[in-house]
């Protein structure tokens, strides 16, 4: 297999175990996605098949939509619903819309972060996660995430809904905990929702119920939901060489690159319109392959 499936992930469903779950519908040797979501999140989960794993690492660069709601006058464990109450100022004032707007205001931009100790980042090879269920608190060093947009879609105490676009490693879950303390409050996340990854739009994805029915109907229906690995590469050159120089760059050897391609990565297909690898471009015009699909 080689492709690429835009996964609609459930609630209740870590990423590892939507992507198991996939890889035996699709009957699938090899797996794996890019960017995880917490269990409680719903939405895009990019589903790599086959030798397109390697194809995964390049999306970890990229824009990230989210829908998010937040309960505000509560603050749990975790930053999210799964958490318990650890501060409970919900028979407090409620902040004005006026001050939402204000406080919302405030992250929009070039903004430091925090990871929470709730999330998959290691310390001594050890994932925070584990630490944080141990009772155990270390610091973390701040992190510069892009908040590109935040817009307030809906405010009524407690509950304020939030449509985030923003740069790789932002914690959602942070931005939300550090909104409701400018508003003058405390929150965590009661519902989040990832609407694209990009260059993907919200409209491609699919839900297990789609892919059951699609897999009842045959293999070759199921297949058909898969989408092409290298749209996942939207935007890249492309490299296209005769059959004598694709052989050499599936062995692994330089060939010449096309005078017109810029430096840089590109995507490399063999004559009949076949992606065979991922290729770097050098500044004396030689085409490396750096990800070969086939040998």
């Amino acid at each position: 297999m080689f492709g690429l499936l835009l996964l609609d992930k459930p609630a209740g469903l870590s990423s590892n175990r939507a992507l198991q779950r996939a890889k035996r519908l699709f009957a699938a040797a090899k797996a794996g996605h890019a960017g995880s979501l917490d269990p409680l999140a719903t939405g895009m989960l990019p589903v790599f098949f086959g030798a397109a794993t390697r194809l995964a690492a390049f999306m970890l660069e990229a824009r990230k939509i989210y829908r998010v709601t937040a309960r505000l006058g509560l603050a749990t464990t975790t930053g999210d619903a799964e958490g318990e109450t650890t501060e409970d100022r919900s028979s407090g004032p409620a902040p004005s819309g006026a001050a939402i707007a204000a406080a919302v205001g405030q992250f929009v931009g070039e903004i430091e972060q925090v990871p929470p100790m709730y999330s998959a980042l290691k310390r001594g090879g050890v994932p925070l996660y584990r630490l944080a269920r141990a009772g155990v608190e270390v610091e973390r060093s701040p992190r510069r995430v892009t908040i590109e947009e935040l817009t307030v879609e809906r405010y009524a105490w407690p509950d304020l809904q939030l449509y985030v676009r923003c740069s790789k490693g932002t914690y959602v879950r942070t931005l939300v905990e550090d909104v409701a303390r400018a508003a003058g409050t405390v929150g965590h996340v009661a519902d989040l929702r990832r609407l694209s990854v990009s260059p993907f739009a919200e409209q491609g994805m699919r839900t297990f119920a789609e892919l059951e029915a699609a897999a009842a109907a045959g293999t070759p229906t199921l297949d058909g939901l898969l989408l092409p690995a290298e749209s996942a590469l939207e935007g890249w050159p492309s490299a296209h060489l005769d059959p004598a120089a694709a052989a050499k760059l599936a062995q692994g050897q330089a060939v010449q690159a096309d005078p017109a391609l810029p430096c840089g990565q590109v995507k490399v297909y063999a004559d009949a319109g076949q992606l065979i690898a991922i290729g770097l471009v050098t500044a004396e015009h030689r085409l490396t392959p750096t990800r070969v699909f086939i040998r």
